[in-house]
Formats: structure tokens, sequence, C-alpha cells
């Protein structure tokens, strides 16, 4: 079976590969929007995550990948008492998927063969304690938009139709990606990523020869690439896996509460979740760097990332949002 290209094995798209690191590290962060050119690769990122997510315990054949026999909903049938190791779910949920595929629907085959009323689970719960990734998510139908801010907000499916009443948890990591030439995404949704990344194709002619090489290399001598790059896969696995071991070890000065919300004020972001998302994230950025403490370095790094699409449009103020986000970075954290 050929696996998805490598992780490591990405070349540049330094900002995109953080993001989808932190959020592995510490999921409640939020999901990641990733935004930029055709061809820079956003859908090879996100496939290739699949490989580095550590294993999760479910409950034997839950559908819901229930993390504990109490939480197996009800409605559940056929499902094991042992507990079962697996990979960390990335379900694609398709830009054509009907409402019946997101969140489940009567099962008519049982209903029409045994005149059985039973419940058909939707991606939302193969999505459970995983990953969820929309390509094109500014093109996703509005109605499917909806539904997702529903189950965003609560982080529980709920069913109420055909008379069914389902209720089963739902809550992922967002992950969508698309191109800002085809439309925009509502701004609803647009906040219920934790960061936001700009991608864009590399100008150095280098780079480019070595994307090339390493596509090719993939594609040509397969065995060999994958011998060399599944090793670097592992190294960053285990980098993971320490950082979310010392997520809760590490320290977050008043000092750094303090500038997080000053820097959201200096930038006009909505509400507070900008602050919140900021912390989490120079939090992650410290645990996978080995620190002890969150520092201003920490809050740098990762600033563009988790506030870039959280400030009011100014149409006065020409610069884009990652040159807002630097130059109040500079002056707040000077």
């Amino acid at each position: 079976m050929t696996h998805p290209f490598p992780f490591s094995a990405i070349v540049g798209q330094s900002e995109m590969k953080q993001a989808m690191i932190l959020t592995a590290i510490d999921p409640s962060i939020g999901g990641v929007l990733v935004f930029g050119d055709r061809g820079t690769g956003k859908s090879t990122s996100v496939r290739a995550l699949a490989a580095l997510l550590p294993e999760i315990e479910v409950v034997e054949r839950c559908p819901c990948n229930s993390a504990t026999r109490d939480a197996v909903p009800e409605w559940a049938e056929g499902v094991g008492e042992a507990m079962v190791s697996k990979p960390t779910p990335v379900i694609d949920l398709p830009l054509g998927a009907t409402e019946d595929r997101v969140v489940g629907a009567l099962d008519i085959e049982r209903a029409l063969t045994r005149g059985e009323k039973a419940f058909e689970p939707g991606l939302l719960a193969r999505a459970n304690r995983g990953y969820l990734y929309i390509d094109e998510v500014n093109l996703l139908e509005d109605h499917i938009v909806d539904l997702l801010l529903d189950v965003a907000v609560s982080g529980e499916n709920v069913i109420e139709r055909e008379g069914l009443s389902i209720r089963h948890p739902a809550r992922f990591v967002l992950v969508g990606s698309g191109n800002p030439e085809e439309g925009e995404l509502r701004p609803q949704l647009l906040d219920r990523f934790g960061l936001s990344v700009e991608v864009s194709s590399p100008t150095e002619i280098d780079d480019r020869i070595e994307v090339i090489r390493r596509r090719d290399a993939y594609e040509m001598d397969y065995e060999a690439f994958m011998d060399h790059w599944q090793g670097e896969d592992a190294n960053l696995r285990a980098r993971i896996l320490a950082a979310r071991a010392g997520l809760r070890a590490v320290a977050t000065p008043e000092a750094t509460l303090r500038d997080c919300a000053e820097l959201c004020v200096a930038l006009g972001a909505d509400g507070l979740r900008g602050e919140l998302t900021l912390l989490k994230a120079a939090r992650a950025v410290a645990a996978y760097a080995g620190a002890t403490e969150v520092t201003r370095d920490h809050l740098r790094t990762i600033a563009a990332s988790a506030l870039r699409h959280r400030l009011r449009r100014d149409p006065l103020d020409e610069a884009g949002s990652t040159t807002r986000v630097s130059r109040v970075v500079d002056s707040v954290l000077a």
C-alpha cells in the first residue's frame, strides 16, 4: 500500500507545518485554515499529518471512537467490551456531501428490509477525537456550514428528524484549505478556526528544484524514499508526544497574559478567542521547544497564525493582515 507523502519531506511552508504540529500537541487550540495558491502542498500536508498522529484508545467497534464504555451512545450496536488502539481518524468531508452523509440518518436498508428504525452514523461520528478535513472549504454549501457551526459550539451532534432522536459526541480538529481567489469564508466559520495560515508558491529556484526532486523520488523510488523520510517522521512524532506530555508543566507568567491581551486590543481583534488561542498556541510552541515557561519569543512565533483572521477589516488600511500583525507585535513586544 502506498502511504501519503511524508510530512517531514514537505519543502518549506514552515508556518503551515508548525500550525499542524501545534494542533497535534494541543487539539484544544482549534482548527487550522490554510489559504493559498494551488499546488502549494495544502492537501498533502493534511494527509501527511495522519502518519504523525499517535494512536488513540477506543472501545472496540464503537462508531464514535468512544474513550470509555460509559461514553458509548445508547444507539450504537455491536460494540465490544475491549479497548483497542487505532490511528487517530482524519476524515475528508467532500464538497458534495449531503446533510445525511455528514450528520447521519435513518438506516434505510434496515428500515425497508426489517422494519427497524436504526441510525446510520455520518462523517461527524467518524471524526470524533480526530480531524475533519475540508478541501476548498470556502466553497462549502451554507447549510453544511451551519451544521458545522452548531457542532463546533457544542461538541455534540444532535439529530431530530425522521422519527429519530439521536445525539453523540463530535469533537474534532477542523482543518480547511482553499484558494482565496475562489471566494471568501463566512465570518462565523472563520472564527471557529484556531489558526490561519497563508501559503504561496516558493520563489527560490533551489526550493522549487528540491520540491521537484523529492516528489520525483517519491514516485520513482518509493521504497528508498520512504525508508529515509519515515524515520524523520518518527522523530517528529516522538517530539510531538514529548510536547504533549510536558504541556501542563509549562508555566505561564502573568506578563504573558498581559502581552496576549495588549496584542489583541492593539489589533482590534473581535471577542476573546484571540487571547485564548494565542496563549494555548504559544504554550504548545514552548512545549515543543522543551521550554519551561512561555516567553515573548513564543508569542512572536505564533502571533500571525493566531490573530490574522480575527482582525476587523479596515478599507483604508492597504497593508495585509500579516503585515498589520507583525507591525503591532513589534510595537507591543518591543
